[in-house]
């Protein structure tokens, strides 16, 4: 018989609906639902503020290095998450490269699962959003340049509203990443 062993599905198939929501609404049990969506809808809000400056900049720019930036970029699609989550864990462990001049404890805490869940996430705002900064027409921007619009009216009126669907891709994409990898 399947449920007479320990399976993790078998030991659920027989709980009451009482310990069911004993459960659901348990600390710790709603500690981690918070940890793990409630940090990536963070991580992802600030993915996509950040993600979108880095598409603009490599859209918009040439600088040397360029191409390396651009690679980097995609350093989260290549590395397994376990070996970035490793990575990660070392580097702002408290005696790691950035751990030792940070004033609080990164590595195995909150903060940390953040920056893992930006990471991850990351890739996915920049390369949704590079594509559709490439296909803005400069020309409309030039057109409200010369109608009198400062940059920031220009980039509020203009450009965002043809941003804005690729944004929430961006974002869900960011979210899920984070969800799926850490969450």
């Amino acid at each position: 018989d399947v449920c007479s062993s320990d399976l993790l599905a078998c030991k659920s198939a027989g709980l009451s609906a009482r310990q069911w929501q004993a459960l659901l609404l348990d600390s710790r049990t709603l500690a981690a639902l918070g940890l793990s969506f409630g940090g990536a809808l963070l991580a992802a809000a600030v993915n996509t503020v950040a993600g979108l400056g880095i598409a603009w900049v490599l859209v918009r720019y040439r600088f040397p290095g360029r191409a390396l930036f651009d690679a980097i970029v995609d350093l989260p699609f290549a590395l397994p998450t376990a070996v970035a989550g490793i990575a990660l864990a070392q580097v702002y462990a408290p005696d790691g490269w950035l751990g030792r001049w940070l004033p609080f404890q990164v590595a195995y805490a909150k903060p940390g699962v953040l920056v893992a869940m930006m990471f991850v996430g990351l890739p996915f705002v920049v390369r949704t959003l590079q594509p559709v900064l490439q296909d803005l027409d400069p020309d409309i921007e030039d057109a409200a340049a010369s109608l009198g619009a400062t940059a920031a009216q220009t980039f509020w009126q203009v450009t965002l509203p043809s941003l804005r669907p690729a944004l929430i891709m961006a974002f869900t994409l960011a979210f899920a990443r984070a969800v799926g990898e850490y969450g």
